[in-house]
């Protein structure tokens, strides 16, 4: 976070509140975003298939310019870093999965660059157009309710079991969870048909611009960048908040579920008749907590687990 506000005084104002780049057009206005995924960062041959890491590449991105309210993929941009051990069947499965996640979400491969380093990475580039719903992470107002499309914590719990790191004590008669987790991980699904289903739900006389963000960083992340960009105090609502029918108690579990990361759930708030009305034709979208006004902050209601803090957030580093 650091980083990114020392990078941000090379660029024009609030380039950086969002993860997308908004480009103005006579036609139709463009939405950006580029992606990284890093070897021994991100991924390794132990923990996903070039298959389903293509999947990944692809979706991590589309994500971001779903959560800016894109309709149409226009296609994606690929810089590609291989080691001289890579072997080509690596590199035909990774664009495998990549075309493959590009016939179910739309797009089309536009090129790239190619080098060689140390690590192999994947960086994408996808390009979008900007629907008529501006989704931004801050536009959320005090007073809104806040949504999440879907559960958290799959991903990193799906990340641990392919590292061995969860003990198998705490995976007696949890088969649906184990397979629900691991293709949270390998096969993340961005939302967005949810998109479409926001703008059903609006009436006429509601806003178009909507304070939004994905849940790529962890679900406490996304709150506190909601937050913080929109200067207003997120409570949530710990009893709320869903979760998988089979997921653990305890404070570890906590942490997985609020700081986990890779989720790509759209975390969202809207004012209390639209969001009641989506909520009615929508089941997959749940009430989380709500803005209200204050220093950016996230007070968490209800929460036993008293030891609770901030300090696992997602890192890239």
């Amino acid at each position: 976070r650091e980083l990114i506000r020392r990078i941000a005084q090379f660029m024009p104002k609030d380039q950086t509140s969002d993860d997308c780049a908004f480009i103005k057009l006579k036609k139709n206005n463009l939405l950006i975003n580029t992606d990284l995924l890093v070897e021994k960062t991100h991924f390794t041959n132990e923990t996903i298939s070039p298959l389903d890491l293509g999947w990944k590449a692809v979706t991590a991105n589309l994500s971001d310019l779903i959560s800016s309210g894109c309709d149409e993929i226009i296609g994606i941009k690929i810089g590609l870093v291989l080691t001289r051990e890579t072997e080509w069947s690596w590199v035909k499965n990774l664009y495998e999965g990549i075309n493959l996640a590009l016939c179910k979400y739309g797009g089309l491969i536009l090129g790239g660059d190619c080098s060689r380093g140390s690590e192999r990475t994947i960086a994408i580039t996808a390009f979008g157009t900007q629907g008529e719903l501006i989704l931004r992470r801050y536009f959320s107002s005090p007073q809104e309710i806040i949504l999440t499309t879907g559960i958290h914590g799959l991903s990193k719990f799906g990340f641990d079991i392919k590292k061995n790191k969860i003990s198998k004590k705490d995976l007696l008669n949890k088969s649906i969870l184990i397979q629900d987790s691991l293709n949270a991980f390998c096969r993340p699904k961005p939302k967005f048909k949810i998109i479409n289903k926001i703008s059903k739900s609006r009436r006429s006389n509601q806003k178009l611009e909507i304070g939004c963000t994905d849940s790529s960083d962890g679900l406490y992340q996304a709150i506190l960048d909601l937050a913080t960009e929109s200067k207003c105090k997120a409570v949530i609502d710990y009893n709320k908040i869903p979760k998988h029918k089979f997921w653990p108690d305890g404070q570890e579990w906590d942490e997985y579920y609020f700081f986990g990361g890779e989720d790509y759930e759209l975390i969202f708030s809207l004012p209390r008749s639209w969001a009641d009305h989506l909520m009615k034709i929508e089941d997959s979208v749940f009430e989380i907590g709500y803005f209200e006004k204050g220093e950016p902050a996230i007070q968490i209601d209800n929460l036993q687990n008293k030891s609770f803090s901030a300090k696992s957030i997602f890192s890239h580093f």
